[in-house]
């Protein structure tokens, strides 16, 4: 597992909640070679998450309580900042996204070529539909993609991807400690690497939709794409003057 041909050490964090049918099968396919150490945080399972994660010698943390999926990884990127990161790769341990590519996101880093890296369902064409998908999920996420990008001045195909790489530097410069708890983190931490300067970029990912990956259904959906509409108009605000500490160190 340990990380090779760099002096960066390179560390996979695991945002967990009920994943042990599929933590295994998933850690199995992480390519050989390029990662340092993988983190597990379990955000209060009611499975047997954090004993396959030990059997598998991965370094666990176990919430006490359940804090949100955006709250799982801000203590994912806490300890991989104190363990000594300089690249960290959130890898859901749901087996939905393709842990092969796990070196080319982390090469996009380590040549300087990006601060973040997003793993992409949406740059190849037909590849969502392909790997299942639904069909309101990819018009959302086309539609919030496009808002995204007219309003940051960014060109990406997607923002809702939960397969991403962060340098070092990036994750201690943006103010993630005050994103929320819930999954539009993830939205926040992305308008936050423009707001900041940061450059984004995107390599294509293979997705597999299947029963026990998991998914935001439709309720959450709505409450994420409106969550995502705030954010935007935060930044909105904040550009124009009405500072928001989400945006600012």
């Amino acid at each position: 597992m340990s990380g090779q041909g760099s002096d960066e050490k390179v560390i996979v964090i695991m945002p967990a909640y009920n994943a042990a049918a599929t933590l295994a099968s998933t850690y199995v396919q992480i390519p050989d070679g390029v990662v340092d150490s993988v983190i597990l945080v379990d955000d209060a399972s009611q499975d047997e998450t954090v004993a396959v994660a030990r059997k598998l010698n991965l370094h666990v943390i176990s919430h006490p309580h359940n804090v949100g999926y955006g709250g799982n990884q801000k203590t994912c990127y806490m300890e991989a900042l104190r363990l000594g990161a300089d690249i960290v790769v959130m890898l859901h341990p749901d087996g939905q996204y393709d842990p092969g590519i796990l070196a080319d996101m982390v090469e996009e880093i380590r040549s300087g070529r990006a601060d973040v890296v997003l793993g992409s369902r949406m740059l190849v064409k037909g590849e969502a539909r392909r790997g299942g998908m639904p069909w309101w999920k990819r018009a959302a996420n086309r539609f919030l993609s496009t808002l995204e990008n007219v309003t940051l001045g960014q060109h990406l195909s997607e923002y809702h991807t939960g397969y991403r790489a962060y340098s070092r530097r990036f994750l201690e410069t943006v103010p993630f400690l005050r994103n929320s708890n819930s999954f539009h983190f993830d939205t926040q931490i992305l308008v936050q690497a423009s707001s900041f300067g940061f450059k984004i970029g995107e390599i294509p990912v293979s997705t597999r939709y299947f029963p026990e990956a998991s998914s935001v259904g439709f309720k959450g959906s709505v409450s994420y794409g409106i969550n995502t509409l705030v954010t935007l108009g935060r930044y909105g605000a904040h550009r124009v003057g009405f500072r928001s500490r989400l945006f600012r160190r």
